[in-house]
């Protein structure tokens, strides 16, 4: 859709959700302020439309900035309308969706408009955690409209129109629009900031209806669907896929469905949503590589955790154990990520993640489908940081670091008196990979649960978490932890 062909605020809330389902509310709700004028400009419902519809018979509450009444600005009254919206959802425990078209504040209110904002903010942090926030973004989402997406539990931008921003990119000293629109979608996917880019405004919105699709309206909803995809369904090839987790987790997910989210940024970590047996489960996956559309190998990635995989993964924990969605882990990770500018946050990204999976209660299982070495192995969901079940593929390896090199210092004085240290070196390396690395002798200290074959994985997967669907875990007493 170009951007001469843009949907209006109502438009967008009707596109959204089903049929004749929207009932607004508020809708005669206007400014108040007379300063600058303003009583002789007409301002229908203060620039933004709110109420509430249904998406997939599933109740939502919805707001959306119209640009055409003062340019969707937000000003006292216009903020006091979305508080309500959160004021209720979080009475019936429905999610809040909002869909930004704004120029920002309201410079004729001042102070007033600035309280709207605090206010808007206090409710999306009352909020978070209880239910499911969405921002869409199809015009200007600037200054204090970015910190209210950013809070926000994912972000949707349309690709062409929607800007984000805190400081404008023309604004920012020795930039300019044409040099590098810090703006634009693409730039704030790979920045961390957007979760998914829409191609148009239909786009945009037909992502934001399958993320209500496949998550739980509130921290008390299982979100359950039927499942119509056979559970012991072969996975032929799926070691192979593994590389890919985008792929592989596609195959492993029921009829397919796979939602990731943050795909541009840290493309090394994948995380997203799958379905099994019905359930939705938060996958979490190291990638190895990239396959074209022709399957052959793309791009390559090492096996390492970094920082922004790290800071990736850890908030995608947290969002899943506050809403009480399983986690699934798919493990190939064989140390950390060097280099002068990893070596500024990995230690302090590990610890977060380490943490993150540590601190969550909800279901938990891990999988090593490559190389589990050191404690990057032990950061990824580990059992011993507190994955309910832990299984291996077939030919997995599980130690401290590769034999090769352990191997050098281990048998340091061995191999210098070989007469062939090469030999030497290479025996003593399948030696310590027999007895340190591989996945049966982990298995046989209680580290590993299973060892399973990778076209099992479906039903072994599947089946875990039908075992794992009562669990209850206590923690110590506290207000919250302080990593």
């Amino acid at each position: 859709m170009s951007s001469t062909a843009k949907l209006s605020a109502r438009e967008r809330i009707e596109t959204l959700l089903d049929a004749n389902s929207f009932v607004e509310i508020g809708a005669l709700v206007t400014k108040r302020s007379t300063d600058f004028n303003l009583q002789q400009t007409d301002a229908p419902g203060d620039g933004v439309i709110t109420g509430y519809g249904v998406i997939e018979d599933r109740p939502v509450y919805v707001y959306s900035q119209d640009a055409a009444v003062l340019n969707g600005t937000l000003g006292e009254m216009h903020a006091k309308k979305i508080v309500n919206l959160y004021r209720l959802a979080m009475k019936t425990g429905a999610p809040v969706i909002g869909l930004v078209d704004c120029a920002g504040l309201r410079l004729q209110e001042a102070s007033d408009a600035l309280t709207g904002f605090g206010r808007l903010y206090k409710a999306q942090t009352m909020a978070s955690g209880l239910v499911t926030q969405i921002t869409a973004v199809f015009g200007n989402c600037g200054g204090g409209l970015a910190v209210l997406a950013a809070m926000s539990d994912f972000v949707v931008m349309e690709k062409t129109d929607a800007k984000l921003f805190v400081t404008a990119p023309n604004a920012i000293a020795g930039n300019n629009e044409g040099k590098c629109d810090t703006a634009s979608a693409a730039y704030m996917a790979e920045a961390g900031m957007v979760d998914a880019i829409g191609e148009d405004e239909a786009d945009t919105l037909a992502k934001v209806r399958s993320l209500i699709a496949v998550l739980p309206s509130n921290n008390e909803d299982d979100a359950q669907d039927e499942c119509t995809d056979d559970l012991n369904r072969a996975m032929n090839g799926f070691a192979a896929e593994c590389a890919d987790p985008a792929v592989a987790l596609t195959d492993l997910s029921d009829n397919g469905a796979f939602f990731e989210v943050k795909a541009a940024y840290a493309p090394e970590m994948v995380t997203g949503f799958i379905r099994l047996n019905g359930a939705t489960i938060g996958a979490i996956a190291n990638r190895t590589a990239t396959f074209d559309e022709n399957g052959k190998k793309a791009k390559s990635f090492d096996a390492v955790l970094t920082t922004k995989g790290c800071y990736k993964a850890e908030s995608f924990v947290k969002f899943c154990d506050a809403f009480g969605i399983p986690v699934v882990s798919f493990t190939n990770a064989t140390g950390y990520a060097n280099g002068a500018s990893e070596a500024k946050g990995i230690a302090i990204a590990a610890g977060k993640l380490a943490y993150a999976f540590a601190n969550a209660t909800v279901p938990k299982v891990n999988v090593i489908v490559g190389k589990a070495y050191g404690s990057a192995y032990v950061t990824m969901n580990s059992k011993s940081l507190g994955a309910d079940l832990e299984f291996a593929v077939t030919g997995a390896e599980i130690g401290t670091m590769d034999a090769t090199l352990a191997a050098q210092i281990v048998y340091a004085d061995e191999i210098a008196a070989a007469s062939d240290r090469d030999a030497a070196l290479k025996a003593k390396a399948a030696e310590y990979a027999a007895n340190y690395n591989s996945c049966e002798n982990a298995a046989k200290r209680g580290y590993v649960d299973a060892i399973i074959d990778a076209d099992e994985m479906r039903a072994q997967i599947t089946y875990a978490f039908e075992l794992l669907c009562t669990k209850k875990e206590l923690r110590p007493s506290k207000k919250h932890g302080t990593v």
